[in-house]
């Protein structure tokens, strides 16, 4: 299971009594933060998860990290939000070799 969902587990648990009751004072469907529990939040809607997060003040994104969004970047999400869950794992499993290449490449150069 990813570490959000993890974290959003704990964090129910945490802040409150029940799922039922965090699903109702947040206003989200008990059956959606379920099934996003039990399954991972990552099949569940962009916007049920930051709802989610903002009710128990869980900060998604590292903003200490610079973030540039632009064109080219607007239009490989747009591309990736399209594909099924095959092409999205091919491209997850690419994304990730190729890190961890560039990574270790950049080890060795701060080494020399």
């Amino acid at each position: 299971m990813d570490e959000l969902t993890l974290l959003i587990k704990q964090e129910i648990k945490k802040q409150f009594r029940s799922v039922r009751q965090f699903a109702f004072s947040v206003g989200i469907a008990q059956t959606t933060v379920v099934s996003a529990l039990k399954n991972g939040v990552s099949g569940t809607g962009f916007s049920t998860v930051m709802k989610i997060c903002k009710a128990l003040d869980i900060q998604v994104f590292d903003y200490s990290i610079p973030l540039v969004i632009n064109d080219n970047v607007v239009t490989l999400l747009k591309k990736y939000n399209a594909l099924d869950k095959l092409a999205e794992h091919t491209v997850q499993t690419v994304l990730n070799v190729e890190y961890e290449r560039c990574k270790a490449d950049a080890m060795k150069s701060s080494k020399r």
